[in-house]
């Protein structure tokens, strides 16, 4: 499989330097010199995810929102959290880019009966209505990105700590228990 996405990549490179690449209709955010953090919104978009993870110090940064899918950063401090929080009718992708961290989910608040353990490289894949939180149990910041599916955060979304982030969610009616 490896060796099927280097040739796709070779062939794309080949392509853009003939000009035969339509690069100019898609944002193409991953220039080695420029981590830019902003949500591309809707626009056909190209990033090094794992160094756009990687580079984020917020809390959470909307990086991609679009009608149907949003893309965020996060960095939990460590001995930090996520929150334990439910999204009705949205399915939730994560990966864990570094660090380490406990993964809690169930079907209430007060049931968190699924528990593991997640590092580097791994996945956590959250179904619609599912309570569930994650907690860095490392000494350095959990790095990771979710994808959620429809979006759940406001286009441009920041929230640099914890605490912004409880407070923006609670002020918008969203299940979070602080």
């Amino acid at each position: 499989m490896k060796k099927m996405i280097v040739c796709f990549a070779a062939a794309g490179a080949i392509m853009a330097a003939c000009g035969g690449a339509k690069e100019r209709t898609a944002v193409v955010a991953d220039d080695a010199a420029v981590v830019e953090f902003r949500d591309f919104g809707a626009e056909p978009t190209v990033i090094d995810i794992e160094r756009y993870t990687l580079a984020n110090d917020n809390f959470r940064t909307a990086l991609w929102t679009g009608g149907n899918l949003q893309l965020t950063l996060m960095s939990i401090p460590a001995g930090g959290q996520v929150g334990l929080e439910c999204h009705d009718g949205i399915d939730q992708f994560l990966r864990v880019e570094s660090g380490c961290g406990r993964v809690e989910m169930g079907d209430s608040r007060e049931r968190l009966d699924f528990v593991r353990e997640a590092g580097e490289d791994f996945a956590i894949i959250v179904p619609a209505g599912k309570w569930h939180n994650i907690i860095n149990t490392g000494d350095a910041p959990l790095k990771l990105y979710s994808i959620y599916a429809p979006a759940e955060h406001a286009h441009g979304t920041v929230h640099r700590t914890y605490e912004e982030a409880m407070q923006a969610e609670a002020e918008h009616g969203h299940a979070v228990v602080m």
